[in-house]
Protein backbone atom coordinates (compact mmCIF):
# COMPACT_ATOMS: atom_id res chain seq x y z
CA UNK A 1 0.00 0.00 0.00
CA UNK A 2 1.37 3.60 -1.05
CA UNK A 3 2.28 5.74 1.77
CA UNK A 4 -1.04 8.36 3.08
CA UNK A 5 -0.14 11.96 2.26
CA UNK A 6 -2.53 12.53 6.00
CA UNK A 7 -3.59 9.73 7.65
CA UNK A 8 -5.87 10.32 10.87
CA UNK A 9 -6.73 7.97 13.62
CA UNK A 10 -8.81 8.12 16.75
CA UNK A 11 -9.62 12.02 16.20
CA UNK A 12 -11.54 13.29 18.41
CA UNK A 13 -12.32 17.14 19.54
CA UNK A 14 -15.08 18.79 21.52
CA UNK A 15 -15.62 22.40 22.44
CA UNK A 16 -17.98 23.18 25.66
CA UNK A 17 -21.06 21.21 25.55
CA UNK A 18 -20.58 20.06 21.88
CA UNK A 19 -18.28 17.08 19.92
CA UNK A 20 -17.98 17.92 16.63
CA UNK A 21 -15.75 15.16 15.30
CA UNK A 22 -15.98 11.98 17.16
CA UNK A 23 -13.27 9.13 16.49
CA UNK A 24 -12.44 10.07 13.04
CA UNK A 25 -10.06 7.87 11.72
CA UNK A 26 -9.03 8.29 7.63
CA UNK A 27 -6.76 7.83 5.24
CA UNK A 28 -5.39 10.94 2.53
CA UNK A 29 -3.64 9.69 -0.61
CA UNK A 30 -0.31 10.78 -1.56
CA UNK A 31 0.61 13.07 -4.85
CA UNK A 32 -3.67 13.17 -5.56
CA UNK A 33 -6.30 15.80 -5.42
CA UNK A 34 -8.28 14.89 -3.08
CA UNK A 35 -11.82 16.85 -1.68
CA UNK A 36 -13.73 16.85 1.91
CA UNK A 37 -17.12 17.67 1.36
CA UNK A 38 -20.17 18.18 3.95
CA UNK A 39 -22.80 20.23 5.19
CA UNK A 40 -22.06 24.08 6.99
CA UNK A 41 -21.47 23.22 10.66
CA UNK A 42 -20.00 19.83 10.02
CA UNK A 43 -16.68 19.71 11.31
CA UNK A 44 -14.73 20.31 7.72
CA UNK A 45 -13.13 23.44 9.06
CA UNK A 46 -11.96 21.99 12.53
CA UNK A 47 -10.89 18.85 10.60
CA UNK A 48 -8.71 21.50 8.71
CA UNK A 49 -7.38 23.44 11.62
CA UNK A 50 -6.38 20.04 13.60
CA UNK A 51 -4.42 18.92 10.45
CA UNK A 52 -2.67 22.76 10.23
CA UNK A 53 -2.12 22.64 13.91
CA UNK A 54 -4.22 25.64 14.62
CA UNK A 55 -6.12 23.56 17.34
CA UNK A 56 -4.27 20.73 19.51
CA UNK A 57 -5.81 17.52 19.95
CA UNK A 58 -5.14 15.22 23.07
CA UNK A 59 -6.69 12.29 21.50
CA UNK A 60 -5.83 10.56 18.46
CA UNK A 61 -3.06 10.61 15.84
CA UNK A 62 -2.65 12.73 12.80
CA UNK A 63 0.13 12.10 10.81
CA UNK A 64 1.97 13.62 7.72
CA UNK A 65 3.70 11.48 5.34
CA UNK A 66 4.36 9.14 7.99
CA UNK A 67 5.67 10.95 10.84
CA UNK A 68 3.22 12.18 14.15
CA UNK A 69 2.90 15.90 12.88
CA UNK A 70 3.62 16.78 16.88
CA UNK A 71 6.81 15.53 16.27
CA UNK A 72 8.06 17.21 13.17
CA UNK A 73 10.50 20.05 13.56
CA UNK A 74 8.76 23.51 12.90
CA UNK A 75 11.38 23.84 10.08
CA UNK A 76 10.40 20.92 8.53
CA UNK A 77 7.05 21.22 8.40
CA UNK A 78 7.43 24.30 6.36
CA UNK A 79 8.73 21.91 4.07
CA UNK A 80 5.88 18.96 4.78
CA UNK A 81 2.86 21.19 5.15
CA UNK A 82 1.02 24.32 3.61
CA UNK A 83 -1.96 25.50 4.17
CA UNK A 84 -5.01 28.10 3.10
CA UNK A 85 -7.57 29.20 5.75
CA UNK A 86 -11.06 30.29 4.48
CA UNK A 87 -10.35 33.73 5.85
CA UNK A 88 -8.05 36.31 5.69
CA UNK A 89 -7.02 39.51 5.66
CA UNK A 90 -4.34 41.97 4.39
CA UNK A 91 -4.20 45.78 5.82
CA UNK A 92 -0.87 46.46 3.98
CA UNK A 93 -0.67 47.18 0.28
CA UNK A 94 2.59 44.63 -0.30
CA UNK A 95 3.45 44.04 -3.96
CA UNK A 96 1.69 40.79 -5.51
CA UNK A 97 6.09 39.82 -5.98
CA UNK A 98 6.46 40.56 -2.05
CA UNK A 99 3.34 38.72 -0.71
CA UNK A 100 4.83 35.66 -2.68
CA UNK A 101 7.98 36.25 -1.94
CA UNK A 102 6.84 35.89 2.01
CA UNK A 103 6.24 31.94 1.22
CA UNK A 104 9.57 31.56 1.25
CA UNK A 105 10.69 33.09 4.58
CA UNK A 106 10.79 29.65 6.42
CA UNK A 107 13.75 29.05 4.47
CA UNK A 108 15.62 32.07 4.75
CA UNK A 109 17.87 33.33 7.72
CA UNK A 110 18.34 37.00 7.15
CA UNK A 111 17.04 37.54 3.60
CA UNK A 112 15.91 36.45 0.32
CA UNK A 113 18.25 34.50 -1.76
CA UNK A 114 18.62 34.20 -5.53
CA UNK A 115 16.78 31.03 -5.25
CA UNK A 116 13.93 32.01 -3.31
CA UNK A 117 13.54 34.90 -5.80
CA UNK A 118 13.78 32.67 -8.49
CA UNK A 119 11.21 30.34 -7.67
CA UNK A 120 8.83 33.51 -6.68
CA UNK A 121 9.16 34.21 -10.47
CA UNK A 122 8.76 30.66 -11.77
CA UNK A 123 5.78 30.84 -9.44
CA UNK A 124 4.59 34.04 -10.88
CA UNK A 125 5.51 32.38 -14.33
CA UNK A 126 3.26 29.03 -13.49
CA UNK A 127 0.17 30.26 -12.13
CA UNK A 128 0.21 32.97 -15.44
CA UNK A 129 -0.15 36.32 -12.73
CA UNK A 130 3.40 37.69 -13.38
CA UNK A 131 1.69 40.75 -15.19
CA UNK A 132 0.62 41.43 -11.59
CA UNK A 133 3.86 41.23 -9.74
CA UNK A 134 4.11 44.74 -9.24
CA UNK A 135 0.34 45.57 -8.21
CA UNK A 136 -0.24 46.27 -4.90
CA UNK A 137 -2.16 43.14 -3.71
CA UNK A 138 -5.28 45.52 -1.65
CA UNK A 139 -5.74 46.35 -5.38
CA UNK A 140 -6.90 43.28 -6.81
CA UNK A 141 -10.17 41.87 -7.26
CA UNK A 142 -10.94 38.61 -4.98
CA UNK A 143 -10.17 35.88 -7.64
CA UNK A 144 -6.63 37.38 -8.55
CA UNK A 145 -5.67 38.01 -4.58
CA UNK A 146 -7.45 34.24 -4.02
CA UNK A 147 -4.55 33.02 -6.91
CA UNK A 148 -1.75 35.21 -5.09
CA UNK A 149 -2.26 33.55 -1.85
CA UNK A 150 -2.07 30.32 -3.27
CA UNK A 151 0.38 31.13 -5.53
CA UNK A 152 2.47 31.94 -1.92
CA UNK A 153 1.70 29.04 -0.50
CA UNK A 154 2.84 26.81 -3.41
CA UNK A 155 5.84 29.12 -3.48
CA UNK A 156 6.65 27.38 -0.25
CA UNK A 157 6.79 24.53 -2.07
CA UNK A 158 5.04 22.10 0.77
CA UNK A 159 4.22 18.22 0.09
CA UNK A 160 1.13 18.54 1.28
CA UNK A 161 -1.46 21.42 0.30
CA UNK A 162 -4.23 22.31 2.37
CA UNK A 163 -6.84 23.94 1.58
CA UNK A 164 -10.26 25.54 3.40
CA UNK A 165 -12.67 26.66 0.53
CA UNK A 166 -10.06 27.86 -1.99
CA UNK A 167 -13.02 28.56 -4.71
CA UNK A 168 -15.27 30.64 -1.82
CA UNK A 169 -16.72 33.70 -3.67
CA UNK A 170 -15.49 32.98 -6.82
CA UNK A 171 -17.20 33.24 -9.96
CA UNK A 172 -16.97 30.78 -12.08
CA UNK A 173 -14.31 31.53 -14.16
CA UNK A 174 -11.54 32.00 -11.06
CA UNK A 175 -12.94 29.04 -9.67
CA UNK A 176 -11.61 26.72 -13.09
CA UNK A 177 -8.91 28.51 -13.04
CA UNK A 178 -7.73 28.08 -9.38
CA UNK A 179 -8.82 24.52 -9.60
CA UNK A 180 -6.93 24.02 -12.53
CA UNK A 181 -3.88 25.07 -10.92
CA UNK A 182 -4.60 23.07 -7.96
CA UNK A 183 -4.85 20.06 -9.95
CA UNK A 184 -1.57 20.90 -12.27
CA UNK A 185 0.20 21.75 -8.69
CA UNK A 186 -0.99 17.72 -7.39
CA UNK A 187 0.04 16.28 -10.80
CA UNK A 188 4.11 17.54 -10.13
CA UNK A 189 4.40 15.60 -7.10
CA UNK A 190 2.67 17.01 -4.20
CA UNK A 191 -0.35 16.57 -2.41
CA UNK A 192 -3.66 18.68 -2.60
CA UNK A 193 -6.41 18.16 -0.08
CA UNK A 194 -9.21 20.92 -0.82
CA UNK A 195 -12.52 21.66 1.74
CA UNK A 196 -14.99 21.97 -0.36
CA UNK A 197 -19.11 23.13 -0.80
CA UNK A 198 -19.54 22.33 -4.16
CA UNK A 199 -20.06 18.69 -5.09
CA UNK A 200 -20.14 18.85 -8.78
CA UNK A 201 -16.85 20.98 -8.58
CA UNK A 202 -15.44 18.14 -6.52
CA UNK A 203 -16.40 15.35 -8.87
CA UNK A 204 -14.95 17.17 -11.80
CA UNK A 205 -11.34 17.53 -10.38
CA UNK A 206 -11.06 15.31 -7.08
CA UNK A 207 -9.28 12.29 -7.79
CA UNK A 208 -10.62 11.52 -4.29
CA UNK A 209 -13.84 12.50 -1.89
CA UNK A 210 -14.34 12.05 1.58
CA UNK A 211 -17.42 13.30 3.15
CA UNK A 212 -18.06 14.95 6.97
CA UNK A 213 -20.94 13.58 8.92
CA UNK A 214 -22.67 12.74 11.87
CA UNK A 215 -19.41 13.84 13.42
CA UNK A 216 -17.97 10.91 11.44
CA UNK A 217 -15.58 11.11 8.11
CA UNK A 218 -15.89 8.22 5.64
CA UNK A 219 -14.73 7.58 1.84
CA UNK A 220 -17.11 7.86 -0.63
CA UNK A 221 -15.71 5.14 -2.68
CA UNK A 222 -15.75 2.94 -0.14
CA UNK A 223 -19.25 3.72 0.38
CA UNK A 224 -20.45 3.10 -2.83
CA UNK A 225 -18.54 0.29 -2.86
CA UNK A 226 -21.15 -1.03 -0.05
CA UNK A 227 -23.81 0.13 -1.89
CA UNK A 228 -23.58 1.30 -5.71
CA UNK A 229 -27.29 2.03 -6.29
CA UNK A 230 -27.19 4.59 -3.46
CA UNK A 231 -27.51 8.20 -3.75
CA UNK A 232 -24.66 8.95 -1.12
CA UNK A 233 -25.18 12.91 -1.81
CA UNK A 234 -28.70 12.89 -0.38
CA UNK A 235 -27.76 11.17 2.73
CA UNK A 236 -24.66 13.71 2.95
CA UNK A 237 -26.74 16.99 2.50
CA UNK A 238 -30.27 15.52 3.73
CA UNK A 239 -32.34 16.62 0.71
CA UNK A 240 -33.87 14.96 -2.44
CA UNK A 241 -31.14 15.01 -4.85
CA UNK A 242 -30.62 13.96 -8.88
CA UNK A 243 -27.49 12.30 -9.92
CA UNK A 244 -26.38 13.00 -14.08
CA UNK A 245 -23.78 10.88 -15.70
CA UNK A 246 -21.99 13.45 -17.74
CA UNK A 247 -19.26 11.35 -19.47
CA UNK A 248 -17.15 9.79 -16.65
CA UNK A 249 -18.36 12.53 -14.24
CA UNK A 250 -21.51 12.52 -11.51
CA UNK A 251 -23.19 15.53 -11.19
CA UNK A 252 -26.00 16.57 -8.68
CA UNK A 253 -28.98 18.54 -8.79
CA UNK A 254 -32.18 19.16 -6.59
CA UNK A 255 -35.24 17.14 -7.77
CA UNK A 256 -36.93 19.63 -9.33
Amino acid sequence: MSLAAIKIENLSYSIPGKTILDNVSLSLAANQFSVILGRNGSGKSTLFNLITGKYPYSSGVVELLGKERSSIPQKSLAKTIGFLPQFHQSVFPFSVYDVILTGRAAFYRFGPSGRDHEIVEQTLLNMGISHLKDKSYTDLSGGERQLVLISRVMAQGPDILVLDEPTNHLDLHFQVLVLDKLKLYSRSGHTVICIMHDPNMASIYADHTYFIKDQKAYDSSLLIAEDPFANIYEALYEMPLMQVQVKDKTIIIPQF
